[in-house]
């Protein structure tokens, strides 16, 4: 019950803050520039509205990580407000997997407006069939948005938020890159090729969510996919929170 409470008040606070509304009202006017666009492209209006709508989503996501997601045992510890939570019975590891649990459903409700927005613009102009495609891509876009949570609750966890947002955002860049990065490695020399692969191994690997050119295609993609994707953010989201855990017992707050 403790998780419910902390993910609760952290998801209260994270609506209630100024920039997740603007975030949504970014994404909302980005979707209407893309209809700008959709007028100078012949024939592919729909296609560059689902790509580009499908990316803003992700990238303003990011955007709430980084300035958010970064700074939540931080915040706590310069309010002094993280003694008085300690004090009682709240076990530490449940402190910040309500922190994570929090801000993460926030992100899946941004998710779902936008999304949500997005397929009304398609279905005004005649797109239905882009939607299953596109349902699917915010689905994988929130399991991404969970997982570069969870390493910015780790990084929050073991530092000031100005390091901790460049940690989170190498580990995105990274990430995105993994599949290249591990082709890379089988090339390289053998001291280089191993510790490529074992940073490939390490960062996530945010292209399993990557769905954006099906659903600008108006296809979907199949259920094992969307089950691998999600058994894998749930797995790495939980190695990432344990590993804050650990990180946290060993803080001194006094």
């Amino acid at each position: 019950m403790i998780p419910l409470v902390v993910a609760h008040n952290t998801f209260r606070e994270a609506t209630r803050d100024r920039l997740l509304a603007g975030i949504v009202t970014a994404g909302l006017l980005m979707l209407g520039g893309t209809q700008i666009l959709g007028t100078l492209a012949l024939g592919e209006g729909r296609r560059i509205t689902v790509d580009l709508g499908l990316s803003s989503i992700a990238l303003l996501g990011m955007f709430v990580v980084l300035l958010v997601g970064t700074s939540l045992v931080a915040k706590e510890i310069e309010r002094r407000t993280i003694f008085n939570l300690l004090s009682r019975p709240i076990v530490r590891h449940e402190y910040l997997i309500g922190k994570w649990a929090g801000l993460s459903a926030a992100l899946w409700v941004v998710c779902a407006i936008l999304g949500f927005a997005l397929w009304l613009v398609l279905a005004v102009r005649g797109g239905q069939g882009f939607g299953a495609g596109v349902a699917q891509a915010v689905f994988l876009t929130g399991l991404e948005l969970s997982v570069v949570t969870a390493i910015a609750v780790l990084f929050s966890a073991l530092s000031t938020p100005v390091l901790s947002a460049l940690y989170t955002l190498a580990f995105y860049l990274i990430g995105q890159w993994s599949y290249d990065l591990r082709g890379f490695a089988e090339r390289a020399p053998e001291p280089l090729g191993m510790v490529l692969s074992g940073v490939a191994n390490v960062v996530p690997n945010l292209p399993l969510f990557n769905m954006r050119a099906l659903a600008s295609a108006a296809h979907g993609t199949s259920v094992d996919h969307l089950l691998i994707a999600t058994l894998y953010a749930l797995t790495y989201c939980g190695c990432a929170l344990a590993l804050a855990t650990a990180a946290f017992e060993s803080r001194d707050f006094k």
